[in-house]
């Protein structure tokens, strides 16, 4: 089984392009998704966060109030790395545990969408990376638009991330979402083959490209 780390930054598009793996066959096992799980009520994970950032970390039924936090973290550096030293072992681990199940099951190629790949660590977890590459004026419209920020606001979370051009650096491939969907999807498509033919299991189908 042959693993993908899938990252970038911060409204670059990531969770398309994984969505375009998928569609081609791939597994896609997504970290924001793992970092849900390990944080449901009465979670070990949700109890020391409570004891790190007290009840305000909570909403009124007992789950976490992701609102508050993300508003916490992105204006305070060291409560961004106390977040990061609760959250992001439980999240490889998780992880390990999704990818051991999937080898189970016979998977071939899977692609692990981790906004936070290089940052946690987990690029050790993978067997290659590629980046989602995007201009920052992009990025800051994307990411204003779809969680409604400022400009302020939008520019630290961005800032908050590794700067791309270091993941670029330390990526083994890089897909362009600059332009269009239709011409990230064959950037896709032929990094999906290059996989596959990697993971010895003959060409992806021509009209995938499409």
């Amino acid at each position: 089984m042959m693993i993908l780390g899938l990252t970038g930054g911060i409204g670059s598009g990531k969770s398309v392009v994984a969505k375009m793996f998928r569609e081609l066959g791939a597994d896609v096992v997504g970290a924001d998704g793992l970092a849900r799980e390990i944080v449901t009520p009465g979670a070990p994970v949700l109890v020391c966060l409570v004891e790190r950032f007290g009840d305000a970390v909570l909403c009124a039924d007992g789950s976490l109030n992701r609102s508050w936090l993300a508003q916490t973290i992105f204006s305070d550096s060291r409560a961004r790395r106390d977040l990061d030293r609760i959250t992001h072992p439980a999240i490889a681990e998780l992880a390990r545990q999704r990818f051991a199940e999937l080898a189970e099951h016979g998977a071939r190629i899977v692609i692990y969408d981790a906004p936070l790949l290089f940052e946690a660590g987990a690029d050790k977890q993978v067997d290659a990376v590629a980046v989602v590459a995007v201009r920052e004026d992009i990025q800051l419209q994307r990411l204003m638009a779809r969680d409604h920020l400022d400009e302020a606001a939008a520019r630290a979370r961005i800032a908050s991330q590794m700067p791309l051009p270091e993941k670029i650096r330390r990526a083994d491939y890089v897909i362009d979402n600059n332009g269009t969907l239709a011409q990230t999807r064959r950037q896709v498509v032929l990094l999906m083959a290059r996989l596959v033919s990697m993971a010895g299991e003959g060409p992806v189908r021509p009209e995938n490209a499409e």
